[in-house]
């Protein structure tokens, strides 16, 4: 059987598929980032898995597409952790950016972009991905990412720039400080996902003119950078994963048609995009 896995900083969504492609199973563990996690964590998130655990001896190939896996030294990372769990498989650990790819691929050129915790994109045409501008992670990119919002909605809170509605809500909700704040950010582990973790109460304000303002802002400002570097952008489609071009995708699309741009695939999560992409493309490789 095939093992395949899509993870973000946030959570990690795996498929179990039979050799005639269909799925066997599916299960949920926590994002695993080599860049901040090590072999231990890796093993252990799989060791809590209790749905699916008894078919891991079955899996004869992986594939793993991550936030973080971007060189081969944290692709080695997260290999030697998933070995630990899957010692006779083949394991085949690539960028989640490629993974987006691949989701979105539906036989011709596009351009893919990650809206998620963090954001990136790239060109695919089934054989060539190509980048155009780097990702500079949360601190100095990920524009119009979870980071970048939760990011936003704290600026404005401690600059005393949020609605009241919303500050009213914000407050009872968190009951944070200051300090508090600077620490979990400054001082302590993912503090991308932290910030990132703000994105449900942002979205219950997803219909919020002054929500709406800083979306649109944050959207059109990734597609200037990321989007519009391409020189095929304005003839092929913009295909969009993640949480936030989801489930703010009224925004996508007006942000989209104000660029002139051709709006593709919107998915939330590029699971089900990947495992339609491996049984067409890759599992008949691996019968031959």
């Amino acid at each position: 059987m095939i093992l395949i896995a899509d993870s973000g900083s946030t959570k990690c969504d795996w498929a179990i598929i039979e050799p005639c492609g269909e799925v066997k199973s599916t299960f949920k563990t926590i994002g695993l980032n080599p860049y901040f996690h090590d072999e231990g964590i890796i093993e252990n998130a799989l060791l809590g898995v209790q749905e699916s655990s008894s078919m891991f001896n079955d899996i004869t190939h992986l594939f793993f597409y991550g936030a973080g896996s971007s060189s081969e030294k944290l692709c080695a990372r997260m290999k030697r952790g998933l070995q630990r769990i899957f010692p006779e498989a083949e394991i085949v650990v690539d960028h989640d950016l490629v993974g987006a790819a691949y989701s979105t691929y539906d036989g011709s050129p596009g351009i893919t972009s990650i809206l998620g915790t963090g954001s990136n994109s790239c060109f695919f045409d089934g054989e060539n991905l190509r980048e155009e501008v780097p990702a500079l992670a949360y601190i100095l990119g990920d524009e119009a990412s979870g980071s970048y919002f939760g990011k936003v909605l704290l600026q404005e809170y401690f600059y005393k720039q949020l609605p009241n509605d919303i500050r009213f809500a914000f407050e009872a909700e968190y009951h944070l400080d200051h300090d508090i704040i600077v620490d979990r950010v400054y001082n302590q582990a993912n503090a991308n996902v932290y910030l990132a973790s703000f994105m449900p109460f942002i979205g219950k304000f997803k219909d919020h003119p002054h929500v709406i303002n800083w979306v649109v802002d944050g959207m059109r400002k990734f597609i200037q950078i990321h989007v519009k570097c391409f020189p095929e952008a304005q003839t092929i489609p913009i295909h969009f994963v993640g949480s936030i071009a989801h489930y703010f995708s009224h925004c996508l699309e007006m942000v989209m048609a104000d660029e002139g741009l051709k709006l593709g695939k919107v998915l939330k999560a590029p699971i089900d995009g990947l495992v339609d992409y491996h049984v067409k493309f890759l599992i008949p490789e691996l019968q031959d």
